[in-house]
């Protein structure tokens, strides 16, 4: 089993969260790192919600609503769909080893030596 470290930055360089994911392979795409991180988000809200903070998954009000009678589980294809248009519209960042990932289809080495840093960008104010 291979792991890799995942740390969310602030654009100023602030380390906000990180979290570790386990995979079979040692190569992984761009969008299955994404995918087995909501899934992991998706756990820890549904097992927590007070504690969760600073993630991908930012579930609806009527998804919240739901969750706090138990009846319903958060959608992770439509979080994951979420996700994904974020990182194409550039709403985050991802840094793997340095270097900007352009594509979802690229290959990432799952070793505890690389570096994977997610960077949320806040548009500015009035455009």
């Amino acid at each position: 089993m291979n792991t890799i470290t995942i740390q969310d930055e602030s654009a100023a360089g602030d380390i906000l969260n990180e979290i570790t994911l386990k995979f079979n392979e040692e190569y992984i795409t761009v969008s299955e790192l994404i995918k087995a991180r909501i899934e992991l988000e998706i756990t820890r809200y549904e097992n927590n919600v007070e504690s969760y903070k600073n993630g991908l998954v930012t579930p609806s009000k009527l998804e919240s609503k739901l969750n706090n009678k138990k009846t319903q589980s958060i959608d992770t294809e439509k979080q994951l769909y979420i996700a994904l248009d974020a990182f194409n519209t550039n709403a985050f960042i991802l840094i793997v080893d340095d270097q900007q990932v352009e594509n979802v289809n690229q290959k990432v080495l799952v070793d505890k030596s690389t570096t994977v840093s997610f960077i949320k960008l806040t548009p500015l104010v009035g455009g």
